[in-house]
């Protein structure tokens, strides 16, 4: 690798209102020990960076401006700290989001994913919308060369959908996906590889309903007009889902989610609200002994091994879940994309 240069470009959020401005930045180069430099060759668009670019407001309450946006990236290690170890210099990688501070109670019992010092890549710090990015060596993971950049941008927001999926088995269940955003259309893919039974998924969006069941989904269900639980009710034989994936975010597809459980059904929320959320626990959870989990980020490192896997065997197909694929330079199209709901994920290329 021959001499850096002094400056990048870098999409930064550069003051508290809507969107994001394309920057002439400094390269880092104040590399600490255990830091490594990446040179960054596909990023993709993710629901957080779209509240960022929104400034809506959990943005306003959890970002300091001016800050480079993006967390979910591929690309090539091309300077390392004076101790770093896990990777070298020309290896292809991604990066885990959720940055740990190693010493808490969590780090140390395997629970680094909910430290309780939690930096969020792109949140709490600059993040990879730009040509080079700064990360700690403990949460990069170095890519099978056979996974297309493309492709591994995007395996941080797929080990959300896997961690959602797999903290119990699905295999032969009937499962129900309330949300087909991004990473709820990530989850179908995933759970036809796990051998779902009858995948049901409800979405207002026309454009991802249709999206969703071109992925796999048997079912679709616009809840607008139609009564998600009747028809879950209907495609199970009267039992209900075996397994809710609350991908949305919104309360009344929390509670229909529920609603169509089995009674010691399981369900798992990744969905983030905007406030508190009311639900009659009586009747949707205590007394239907529902199992409820609630999902944050990915498993550090057990869901990466799981996706980079399934990549790698060809097991997994993310063609039809990745829509778009733009230019870096046309980010403000994708981030369009991403608001109007026109999509699924979204990748920038370097």
């Amino acid at each position: 690798m021959g001499k850096l240069p002094e400056n990048m470009k870098a999409i930064v959020k550069d003051g508290p209102h809507y969107g994001a401005k394309m920057m002439t930045v400094d390269v880092p180069k104040d590399l600490g020990a255990h830091e490594v430099l990446v040179k960054v060759k596909a990023v993709s668009i993710c629901g957080t960076d779209l509240h960022i670019w929104l400034w809506n407001e959990w943005a306003k309450e959890h970002i300091n401006v001016p800050q480079i946006l993006g967390h979910e990236f591929a690309g090539e290690v091309v300077a390392v700290g004076s101790e770093v170890s896990l990777v070298k210099i020309g290896d292809f990688v991604s990066s885990e989001t959720h940055i740990p501070c190693g010493h808490c109670k969590q780090c140390r019992t395997g629970n680094m994913h909910v430290c309780q010092n939690l930096k969020i890549l792109g949140v709490d710090m600059n993040g990879a919308f730009a040509e080079y990015v700064k990360v700690p060596e403990i949460v990069l993971w170095k890519n099978d060369p056979s996974i297309p950049s493309i492709w591994a941008s995007v395996q941080e927001p797929l080990g959300n959908a896997i961690h959602t999926i797999f903290t119990e088995d699905v295999a032969g269940k009937n499962v129900l996906v309330t949300g087909a955003g991004p990473i709820g259309l990530l989850a179908i893919g995933v759970l036809k590889t796990a051998g779902a039974a009858k995948i049901i998924v409800s979405e207002v969006n026309e454009y991802r309903r249709n999206l969703a069941k071109e992925i796999g989904a048997d079912v679709t269900v616009n809840p607008k007009n139609q009564s998600l639980v009747d028809i879950v009710k209907k495609e199970t034989d009267g039992d209900g889902a075996d397994v809710l994936i609350e991908m949305s975010g919104n309360p009344q597809a929390l509670h229909d989610g529920l609603a169509s459980l089995t009674n010691a059904g399981r369900a798992s929320l990744l969905g983030v609200y905007d406030k508190d959320v009311q639900i009659n626990l009586n009747d949707l959870v205590i007394f239907k002994a529902i199992r409820i989990y609630g999902i944050t980020g990915r498993k550090m490192f057990e869901t990466w091994y799981k996706g980079a896997e399934l990549l790698k065997n060809k097991k997994l197909d993310l063609s039809k879940i990745i829509t778009h694929v733009l230019d870096f330079d046309d980010y403000e199209k994708g981030f369009k994309l991403m608001e109007e709901g026109k999509c699924g994920k979204v990748v920038l290329k370097l």
